[in-house]
């Protein structure tokens, strides 16, 4: 995948020009795997970086009112700029806004197009439980099938907290356990039973089908899609 910089827009040679194309090149990349429905890390990215972009202009006046001299270096969130005598708008300085007018709006077309893909996806998948649950539904089984696909895919997942700005999130990590051939005889339940064989130190496990009626991605687009949607279903549920 073709990356940009943190700092791509005031790397090097700052040339309006050269940054265009910079940018040009990195995008047709993300939106070429957008066009194949392949989300992620490109969705992820692009956000990180149209943020650090946002920063950098509704912060530069704070810094030019607070920090007049040469600075070392001041972080901003994650982006971590080189700033030389920011009292006034310089040529240099024009030219970086101008690169940052241009970049916005492209990266706001490229995650506005991997929001309605997202959302589509999202629209699509269907999550119930296997059997009884337990209890403690803070680790288990998701269970992953398409009409389009020959197998069951399961994997171990586990909720755990994260903390950012002050707010408690909830996390989701998962490992690939085993698959399954499909067939018109199998069943949830057998495939529940199947893994309670496979990790014995989980008897009773909870276990969840997440179903989709189309084909996307696994690993770029429908898992990590479904990661987000299941974590919603259990507060929900809770």
């Amino acid at each position: 995948m073709k990356t940009l910089s943190e700092t791509w827009f005031t790397d090097g040679h700052i040339d309006f020009e050269l940054k265009k194309y910079t940018l040009l090149a990195y995008l047709q990349e993300v939106n070429r795997c957008f066009n194949e429905t392949k989300l992620y890390p490109q969705l992820s990215d692009v956000v990180f970086h149209y943020n650090n972009l946002i920063s950098f202009r509704n912060n530069k006046q704070f810094l030019q009112e607070h920090f007049p001299k040469k600075l070392s270096g001041v972080q901003l969130e994650r982006l971590q700029l080189i700033y030389q005598s920011m009292i006034e708008d310089d040529e240099l300085m024009e030219t970086i806004e101008s690169i940052i007018h241009y970049a916005i709006p492209k990266m706001e077309y490229s995650i506005q197009t991997a929001t309605e893909i997202y959302e589509a996806v999202e629209d699509q998948i269907s999550i119930e439980p296997v059997g009884i649950v337990p209890l403690d539904v803070t680790e288990g089984y998701l269970l992953f099938q398409t009409e389009k696909q020959k197998e069951t895919q399961a994997y171990y997942y586990r909720l755990g907290i994260f903390h950012k700005h002050n707010e408690r999130y909830r996390s989701l990590k998962t490992q690939w356990i085993h698959a399954w051939k499909k067939s018109l005889f199998t069943t949830y339940e057998q495939f529940k039973l199947e893994l309670v064989k496979l990790r014995p130190q989980m008897p009773n496990p909870a276990v969840y089908a997440i179903s989709c009626p189309l084909k996307f991605p696994m690993q770029e687009t429908l898992l990590p899609v479904a990661k987000r949607s299941f974590v919603r279903y259990l507060n929900h549920a809770a």
